[in-house]
């Protein structure tokens, strides 16, 4: 695109009158007294002498980052999910009439550790709506990290080329390091054992989709619960819906932590724990399984072997699993789900991560330029 044009293009974020974004509040997406951040195209962007935005439209003038799956209250989440349905059209009228929804915008994607289907999907997502995408796969070994620099500078560098960061990171918290730097929108798209936000929410909708409700599902979460940021995400957005029951089942070593059993203890959501895998699948109507993460163990690969293998989910788990029941995996899977399941039609995973297209679609649009 010509410079001149690029240059009429509304901008992505607006600039801090006074104080620096690093002092500024931050924001959730549940009812608040502090004021929107000052960011977002025409249409979200408040400031001052300055009308407020339309009521249906608060959720996403509330949206500066996403960094948490707990910032997300229900009518976000509605609006999102609303947003992703339309993305859907989007995407399938992408190939006779391109969008042009984010024509002029640049993503840039910073991984510093590996990724298949968040990068991708993310990269996918800027492009069926226009936008161009900057990107670097292994951030940790191919970039100025690998020389000593410290996450803070390449953002404050990153964010001069682009309009938007999605950043995954190996170290627990490195997404909100990277969001009081920045003066442009931040997703986490994966923070070491910490969370993964927007799988969370890909996950989420894909449940609404699958079974048509939220409120009343009973939940497996199976696996590596200890240092799977997919699983511990889930649970804090699940947490948001009413009469919620969670079932833990891994081996010991990687047991749920006490953070997140201590959340859902706040919020009234029911949950236990149980070995028996089998006796769990017959009461679900979702079983989430996920993989024992190798290189979460470090050098105690004594552990991870004790712990592999343990649960999987195979012919016996489909014969005992409800009609109506899905099964979930935010992938890659190993061995824990076997490929006999696949031709099931209660096997969903595939379906869950062509849904993360749609959601990261829903969110670049609703951070860049409103609904």
């Amino acid at each position: 695109m010509a410079a001149a044009a690029r240059a009429a293009l509304p901008r992505p974020h607006l600039s801090l009158p006074s104080s620096s974004r690093r002092s500024s509040p931050r924001l959730s997406l549940t009812p608040s007294s502090a004021p929107p951040r000052l960011r977002g195209g025409a249409a979200t962007s408040v400031a001052a002498g300055t009308s407020a935005a339309p009521q249906q439209h608060q959720v996403t003038a509330r949206l500066g980052d996403v960094i948490e799956a707990q910032q997300f209250d229900r009518d976000a989440l509605n609006e999102i999910f609303e947003v992703a349905r339309e993305m859907e059209a989007v995407e399938r009228g992408s190939h006779g009439a391109p969008s042009r929804v984010l024509e002029g915008y640049l993503m840039a994607t910073l991984f510093y550790e590996p990724s298949t289907r968040t990068r991708l999907s993310f990269e996918a997502a800027m492009r069926r709506l226009g936008g161009e995408v900057l990107t670097t796969e292994n951030a940790r070994e191919f970039s100025s990290a690998a020389k000593g620099e410290t996450l803070e500078d390449t953002i404050r560098t990153v964010e001069g080329y682009s309009d938007i960061i999605v950043l995954r990171h190996f170290e627990s918290g490195a997404a909100r390091r990277a969001a009081d730097t920045a003066n442009i929108p931040v997703i986490n798209a994966g923070d070491g054992p910490g969370q993964h936000p927007t799988q969370a929410l890909l996950d989420v909708y894909t449940i609404k989709r699958e079974i048509g409700t939220l409120d009343g599902i009973k939940l497996g979460l199976v696996g590596d619960l200890a240092n799977g940021r997919t699983v511990r995400s889930l649970a804090y957005l699940i947490a948001k819906y009413q009469n919620i029951k969670i079932y833990f089942v891994s081996p010991d070593v990687v047991k749920m932590k006490d953070d997140i059993k201590d959340y859902l203890n706040s919020k009234g959501v029911e949950w236990e724990e149980s070995s028996d895998l089998l006796e769990v699948a017959s009461k679900c109507d979702v079983i989430y399984q996920t993989r024992i993460q190798k290189e979460r163990f470090g050098e105690r690969i004594d552990l991870y072997e004790a712990a592999r293998g343990k649960y999987i989910v195979d012919k016996k788990v489909l014969d005992v699993l409800p009609k109506h029941s899905v099964i979930m995996h935010p992938l890659p899977r190993l061995d824990e789900i076997r490929v006999e399941v696949d031709s099931d039609p209660r096997a969903a995973y595939f379906r869950q991560a062509k849904n993360g297209l749609y959601i990261r679609m829903a969110l670049l649009k609703l951070l860049l330029v409103g609904h």
